[in-house]
């Protein structure tokens, strides 16, 4: 992350399911948190309405893009059957394409619909979702986190990541869990991701223990999620890893959204 402040929509990007849409995508969004409010209000003695916050709903929202039929790889081919957990990560570059340390929206949420629609006089196509799939492993978190790893190739003998990794925007570490969330984009064989963290920026990383991906064959359409317990700590600062099995080249998008709550 190199820019901070304000932005624009054409630098989001859109992953889904291993595969990168932002080529066909035109817009998406609302990328919601709401709680849902319980009304405590005792009548008898409060002058006001008193609410406590709910259930956490976590929603992508809609994605509208531009219709394209190519065979195994175009938006038809990939997103036409709704009904199915889609795992997503909207990165939210600021100012410029995403980089590691930008906001990213993920999780696995609900694909309802599929609308292609010609009737501005161009073909495009809306997506609807709804939020957090039943079965989602990141259903006990929230969706906003932050980018390890932003859409580039890394190769074999390049060596491990010893980068001084991202800090936490809220500036310490946590103790409520999270989640690791990856999108292969394209590689050539087996490989692990994994995450690191540090108390220190640029030294003392070690590997967070549970964010790993284990080894997966990489190519393009593999992702994943891995749910830390809500109780792990996180350190405050965190970078992405990759240990090459038989892969040479592995292209990927990882982040990581952490548990929230009351720190001490």
């Amino acid at each position: 992350m190199s820019l901070t402040g304000r932005t624009l929509p054409k630098f989001d990007r859109f992953y889904c399911d291993g595969y990168d849409l932002s080529g066909y995508s035109r817009t998406i969004g609302p990328l919601e948190q709401v709680y849902d409010e319980h009304d405590l209000t005792a009548d008898m003695g409060d002058t006001v309405k008193g609410y406590l916050p709910g259930h956490l709903q976590s929603n992508v929202g809609v994605l509208n893009a531009v219709f394209d039929n190519t065979a195994t790889i175009g938006l038809h081919a990939l997103m036409a059957t709704a009904g199915a957990m889609r795992t997503i990560v909207v990165a939210r570059g600021i100012r410029a394409a995403p980089a590691a340390g930008d906001p990213a929206f993920c999780g696995q949420f609900v694909h309802k619909g599929y609308q292609p629609d010609g009737s501005s006089g161009a073909a495009y196509a809306t997506l609807p979702f709804s939020g957090m799939a039943a079965n989602a492993a990141t259903l006990q978190y929230g969706a906003w986190g932050v980018l390890l790893h932003e859409n580039a190739v890394r190769l074999v003998g390049s060596g491990a990541n010893t980068g001084s990794g991202v800090d936490n925007p809220a500036g310490k570490q946590t103790t409520h869990g999270g989640f690791f969330i990856y999108e292969v984009l394209a590689g050539d064989g087996a490989a692990t991701l994994s995450v690191d963290n540090s108390a220190s920026v640029g030294s003392g990383f070690s590997a967070l223990s549970g964010a790993t991906s284990g080894s997966i064959a990489c190519a393009a359409g593999v992702s994943g999620v891995v749910a830390l317990a809500p109780t792990a700590t996180v350190k405050q600062y965190l970078r992405w890893q990759i240990a090459f099995g038989a892969a040479t080249t592995v292209t990927f998008v990882s982040c990581f959204v952490r548990g929230f709550g009351i720190e001490p």
